[in-house]
C-alpha cells in the first residue's frame, strides 16, 4: 500500500489539504477541535513522520458508565479515580453516570459536544442508537474505547474478559463440582453482549460435554433485585432436583437471599459472578460456591492506557489480549 499523504489525512479528517499542511508542519492558525482531528486522522493512517503535539492545555478523558448503585460499576468508578489521580495533571479523568435503560439519553451523552474530549471510555450497553452515535464520534477521529461490554461491535477497542470462557468455566464447575445432577438454570441480562456471550458458552460447555445434569432454563432478570429473586424461586418451585445456578449478572444479593431463606438452597451449586461484601459471606456461610471476579481495576488501567496510546501521550501499546478473570471459591478468601 501506498503512504498515506495530505490528501488522504484531509479526507479523514474532514478538513482541507491546507489545513493539514498548517497542522503538520506546525504554522499555527488552525482552531485546536481541527488540530485534534487532523492528528488523529494522521496517526490512525499511520503517517509516517513525527507528529506535532495536539494539545497545550487540560486533556479530557469521558468515562461514561451506568449503574452506580451496583458494587461493580463503584469498584469500576474507583478505579478509574485511583488511577487517574497517579497521571500527569494535564490529564483529566471526568467519570458520569447515565440511565443503561435510556439508549436515546446515552447517544446524545455520547454525541455531545458541550465539552472537549481527547478520549471516550464506554461502559454502557448496546442499542442501534448507541452504536450509531459511537461509531459518528469515532469517524470524526475520537479514539472510543469499550470497557466490560461493547456499545459498537464496529469500531473500538474492547478491554474486558473473555466471557464466552468465564460461561464455559461456570458451567464446568458445575458440571464437576455440584453435589448432585439434574436441571441447571441461569440468569442474565439479555440487552448486555457480554451477558449473552457467558450464556452461551455456558449453554455451549453442556452441549459439548452432555452429563447427568442439563441446562435447560433461562431467565431474564434484568440485574433487578426483586425480578431475579422471582425467578430464583420460581426455578426452585418447577425444579425440586434443581442442582446449579449461574448467574451471568448482578443481583446476586437478592439471589443469595433467596437460596438462604429455601430449605434446599444449600443444595444448589451456585456460581456468579464479581466479588462484593454479599458474595464473600455468601462464600464463607457456603450458600455461594465460586465466584467469577472480572478484576474492574486492571480492566480500568488497560482503558485509560488504550487512551493515552492512541492520542500520543505515551508510545508503549497495551496488550490486546482479554483481561483474565480470577476465580474465587471459600478457601481463596
Amino acid at each position: 500500500m501506498s503512504k498515506p499523504n495530505y490528501r488522504d489525512i484531509a479526507r479523514h479528517a474532514g478538513v482541507g489539504t491546507a489545513t493539514v499542511e498548517r497542522v503538520l508542519n506546525g504554522r499555527g492558525g488552525v482552531r485546536p477541535e481541527l488540530v485534534e482531528k487532523v492528528i488523529s486522522a494522521a496517526r490512525r493512517l499511520d503517517y509516517p513522520r513525527k507528529l506535532p503535539e495536539t494539545h497545550r492545555g487540560l486533556l479530557r478523558i469521558e468515562v461514561l458508565m451506568v449503574r452506580p448503585e451496583t458494587s461493580f460499576y463503584r469498584r469500576l468508578s474507583h478505579a478509574f479515580e485511583r488511577i487517574a489521580a497517579t497521571l500527569d495533571p494535564l490529564v483529566v479523568v471526568h467519570r458520569s453516570f447515565t440511565d443503561e435503560m435510556n439508549a436515546e439519553g446515552i447517544a446524545r451523552r455520547i454525541l455531545s459536544t458541550d465539552l472537549s474530549r481527547a478520549g471516550l471510555i464506554l461502559a454502557v450497553p448496546s442499542s442501534p442508537a448507541i452504536s450509531a452515535a459511537v461509531e459518528k464520534v469515532n469517524a470524526q477521529g475520537l479514539p472510543v474505547v469499550h470497557v466490560v461490554t461493547r456499545a459498537s461491535e464496529r469500531v473500538g477497542e474492547f478491554v474486558g474478559i473473555d466471557n464466552v470462557a468465564a460461561g464455559r468455566t461456570a458451567a464446568l464447575y458445575i458440571s464437576r463440582m455440584a453435589p448432585r445432577t439434574g436441571p441447571v438454570v441461569a440468569i442474565c441480562h439479555p440487552i448486555y453482549q457480554v451477558h449473552r456471550d457467558r450464556i452461551r458458552g455456558f449453554s455451549a460447555y453442556f452441549r459439548d460435554y452432555p452429563s447427568a445434569s442439563s441446562f435447560g432454563w433461562l431467565g431474564f432478570g434484568g440485574d433487578e433485585e426483586r425480578l431475579s429473586a422471582d425467578l430464583l424461586r420460581s426455578a426452585l418451585e418447577v425444579y425440586p432436583d434443581l442442582a446449579g445456578l449461574y448467574n451471568a449478572g448482578g443481583a446476586n444479593a437478592a439471589l443469595i437471599e433467596v437460596l438462604r431463606r429455601h430449605p434446599r438452597g444449600r443444595e444448589v451449586f451456585f456460581v456468579g459472578h464479581e466479588l462484593t461484601d454479599y458474595t464473600r459471606t455468601a462464600l464463607q456461610d457456603g450458600v455461594m460456591d465460586v465466584v467469577l471476579d472480572q478484576a474492574p481495576e486492571a480492566q480500568a488501567r488497560r482503558a485509560l492506557d488504550l487512551v493515552l496510546n492512541r492520542i500520543g501521550l505515551t508510545d508503549i501499546k497495551p496488550d490486546q489480549a482479554p483481561i483474565r478473570f480470577i476465580t474465587i471459591t471459600k478457601e481463596a478468601l
